[in-house]
């Protein structure tokens, strides 16, 4: 049942109506005052006011200038005395729904709160109806730009779906060419922060004075060059989210002032003295292992935990080989459109190369070698002859040949080795497929002198 909140100085009024009320099946509360009032509706669930205007400690103004301002589909009826008509006109004004002068007539005041209850769970509704679809259309948008039905892409959705509403800092890992930017872009485009500034730095294109200018901004005659004030990605970012790609190539420097600005939410810029508040939510990316970067001492712990409080890894594409069918129609569709073609699909033997190749370059290279294929194609199918020569060459590139007479060291050596470019140099990942831990690996790697390879 719906719980009216009636607000008075006058204790004979607000029991009159909230017997009234309580009569007709509601609930009821009682406060002497604004204040009172105010701390009523932000702790309990309240679905209409009715207020005084005139009453000590806070007025029935200030009440309603607050709810209607934080509570904007809370109904707020006003009382007012004779003579008070204009203040009622201007409170309607300023946002209640409507009033009554004193004595209150029960039966009309018990008519207007039942249609502005009716109302409010209208507009509710709507609200959450609206709230629903929009959500449905950026899952929609995050399906058309994050492709793929596997499992590991299924649960890596999952999870951008379930941290992209808060207010969580996330670090996105994964190699070279998977497509980190494009949970970047998810992340922000289903937060709350979706209508403010989505601002990108890639950290490895600029150098350390550079990225710091870049970043946080710099005054004029800060450094030579610096012939105006500039305000900084930080600051630009205010309001939404930044996102810091190549994170794990930033100097020292550099990682001591993010820090910074992800404990504190403040920074100043380069040569100024202005402290600079900013509320922006961090989402960085890196192809490198940063637990290794720390151990090496190349990285500050303390930033990486930080940056690492929600970590999305981005599986490769060789992991998810049963996503390449998709992908294929998709970028063929998108390069058919670029360049006026019309080309129908991919031949049984181009299509059976496309999906049994490791892809080292991931989606970007799939994506090129799509494009490539598209641009030089001749006929109504993509054939082999088309695609890209590395993958034609390796056809069977999954498939190792030892040679008779090999010892058991070389044979070994082999075998790891391989297994390490078809992991793209990913340690981790070789470690894992071939079954042994990753201390194993770094010390076979040394005996072959390729351990800083």
């Amino acid at each position: 049942m719906a719980c009216v909140l009636i607000v008075d100085d006058e204790k004979n009024i607000r029991s009159g109506l909230a017997l009234a009320f309580e009569d007709e099946g509601y609930d009821t509360l009682e406060a002497e005052n604004g204040e009172v009032a105010w701390n009523i509706i932000n702790k309990k669930s309240v679905d209409l006011v009715i207020t005084d205007l005139r009453m000590p400690v806070m007025s029935g103004y200030e009440l309603l200038k607050r709810a209607a301002s934080t509570f904007p589909t809370l109904p707020i009826i006003v009382l007012t005395g004779h003579g008070s008509i204009e203040d009622a006109v201007k409170a309607m004004q300023d946002g209640a729904i409507d009033f009554f002068t004193k004595p209150v007539d029960l039966d009309h005041i018990m008519l207007t709160a039942k249609k502005a209850l009716n109302n409010s769970k209208i507009i509710e509704q709507n609200i959450k109806l609206t709230q629903e679809i929009t959500t449905l259309k950026q899952k929609a948008k995050l399906s058309k730009t994050i492709i793929g039905k596997s499992e590991k892409l299924t649960k890596m959705m999952s999870t951008i779906e379930q941290v992209a509403p808060t207010k969580a800092t996330v670090l996105i890992t994964g190699e070279s060419g998977v497509g980190k930017e494009l949970v970047a872009d998810a992340l922000h485009s289903l937060s709350d922060r979706k209508d403010g500034p989505f601002i990108k730095v890639h950290c490895a294109s600029l150098s350390a004075n550079l990225l710091e200018s870049e970043l946080f901004g710099h005054e004029k005659g800060s450094f030579t060059g610096a012939v105006s004030q500039k305000k900084g990605r930080f600051e630009l970012a205010n309001g939404g989210t930044i996102f810091l790609d190549e994170i794990g190539e930033i100097d020292a420097n550099t990682q001591v002032k993010i820090l910074r600005v992800l404990q504190e939410r403040e920074f100043e810029r380069v040569g100024g003295t202005q402290t600079i508040h900013t509320d922006v939510r961090v989402v960085a990316a890196t192809n490198r292992n940063l637990e290794e970067e720390v151990k090496k001492g190349n990285f500050r712990e303390d930033l990486y935990y930080r940056l690492n409080v929600v970590h999305i890894e981005v599986p490769p594409l060789r992991e998810r080989k049963e996503d390449i069918p998709l992908l294929l129609n998709s970028f063929l569709n998108e390069f058919n459109s670029e360049n006026s073609k019309n080309i129908e699909g991919f031949t049984p033997q181009a299509r059976k190369l496309l999906c049994s190749y490791s892809w080292p370059g991931n989606i970007r290279q799939l994506r090129n070698s799509i494009e490539s294929a598209v641009v030089l194609s001749r006929g109504k199918l993509i054939d082999v002859e088309d695609l890209p020569e590395q993958v034609v060459n390796h056809e069977n590139e999954s498939e190792l040949s030892i040679k008779v007479g090999l010892s058991l060291d070389e044979a070994e050596k082999l075998f790891i080795m391989s297994t390490l470019d078809y992991c793209g140099g990913n340690k981790t990942k070789a470690s894992e497929m071939l079954k042994i831990g990753r201390k194993t690996l770094h010390r076979k790697l040394e005996e072959y002198g390729k351990a800083d390879d």
